[in-house]
């Protein structure tokens, strides 16, 4: 018995799209490598996301380090203006921890780092 071929019907051949010409293929490639050119300098560049946190975070070390600056600065300003208003106190602070002077009714007693020796009393 020979087989008989029925012609395909309308809707079949609407479903099988040829494919695209090779020119478009191309663009499409060429568009999608751009793309993540684009993506890929947003996040690693020179202007990047991780460029811009690194530089975020440097900035507020920086001003950490800024307001320890001030403080510092601050508190030798007072220091200075007590110095040169000859406040007797703050000299002979001074006097005292950098160059261990002491007064002349004062006694001082150096204590020598000595190992305790364990005896039992008699």
């Amino acid at each position: 018995m020979p087989k008989i071929e029925l012609p395909r019907a309308p809707e079949q051949n609407a479903r099988s799209k040829p494919s695209p010409p090779r020119s478009r293929r191309a663009i499409h490639f060429l568009l999608l490598f751009i793309a993540s050119i684009l993506l890929a300098d947003a996040l690693i560049g020179e202007r990047g996301f991780f460029e811009a946190r690194r530089a975020q975070h440097h900035q507020a070390t920086q001003k950490k380090e800024i307001a320890r600056q001030r403080q510092e600065n601050f508190r030798l300003r007072m220091e200075a203006e007590q110095l040169t208003n000859g406040e007797p106190r703050s000299i002979e602070a001074i006097a005292r921890g950098e160059l261990g002077l002491i007064r002349k009714d004062e006694v001082l007693f150096i204590i020598r780092n000595v190992k305790p020796t364990l005896q039992e009393p008699q």
